[in-house]
């Protein structure tokens, strides 16, 4: 598949509201050092994802930390005090720490406008989940949500864990169901449970990663965000991707399309809204 980064194009048919945000993008920039053996997409900057944000309508945004970097935040941490210098728009951080790390450290990242740690099950992460509850007790002092990425057909096997956490949490990318299920899964039903209990969000995002279908309606996975939204507006975020890490194997996704797919998934403005502004400004402390 080609990379062919894709940065701007005609305006989306969905037109954002004010405070619009992106809750899940990475920077990669070669002058920071990747760990070992792991592959990295091109170079992706603030200059490139400024374009996305303007041919999207976005003012706020999500900065999560990639696989590719560890838990050296270095790249992640600078690429918000960037954004955050920029007229109009604010920035915050999914960050990656392990269980040594100090308060003070907490601390200083917080201040610098981390809210949320990633645990990552897939693609080589730095913390699985056998780190989360530890992780979790160290972060919710601080305000911190977890971020869970993970084989979403698992996700009953791991509800009483998820349930157990002191902190809020946040599953990535539709429940990222690896082989994409129907609505009345166990595991599709353990997520919207988990959505019951009031303190778990999920992230309609990257449709194009598990979906069997493709584009351009992703109906295998769409099935599945309908019925999550229509569960839990109150409980749904919206987020790019950028700057799509895997499309060499996927192919590059018109951001765009990507989403218009929300006036499927939540033909409801008020719903809409929710997702894009209020549910996001509430989890990451926007102001």
């Amino acid at each position: 598949m080609s990379y062919t980064r894709i940065l701007t194009g005609p305006k989306p048919k969905l037109a954002m509201p004010q405070g619009a945000t992106d809750t899940h993008i990475h920077f990669y920039d070669s002058h920071y050092a990747a760990l070992p053996n792991t592959p990295t997409p091109p170079d992706a900057s603030v200059a490139d994802y400024a374009q996305v944000m303007d041919w999207l309508g976005i003012q706020r945004v999500v900065v999560v930390q990639p696989n590719a970097y560890g838990d050296d935040n270095r790249l992640t941490m600078d690429s918000v005090a960037q954004l955050n210098a920029m007229p109009g728009i604010q920035a915050r951080a999914v960050a990656v720490v392990k269980p040594a790390v100090s308060d003070a450290e907490l601390a200083r990242l917080t201040e610098a406008g981390a809210r949320g740690l990633r645990i990552m099950a897939l693609l080589g992460g730095t913390l699985g989940l056998d780190m989360a509850e530890t992780m979790a007790a160290r972060v919710a002092p601080f305000g911190w949500h977890l971020l869970l990425q993970l084989d979403g057909r698992d996700l009953h096997q791991h509800a009483a864990m998820i349930r157990r956490l002191p902190c809020k949490v946040v599953i990535d990318h539709i429940g990222k169901f690896l082989e994409p299920v129907s609505p009345e899964h166990e595991a599709f039903r353990a997520l919207l449970d988990l959505l019951a209990g009031g303190n778990v969000w999920v992230k309609l995002s990257a449709a194009y990663e598990t979906s069997k279908t493709g584009a351009p309606h992703y109906e295998d996975v769409s099935i599945l965000a309908r019925a999550l939204v229509r569960a839990a507006p109150e409980r749904m975020i919206w987020a790019s991707n950028f700057p799509h890490a895997q499309a060499a194997k996927f192919g590059y996704p018109d951001d765009a399309a990507m989403l218009d797919l929300l006036l499927d998934w939540a033909p409801n403005e008020a719903d809409r809204h929710k997702i894009l502004v209020d549910n996001p400004s509430a989890l990451y402390d926007f102001s």
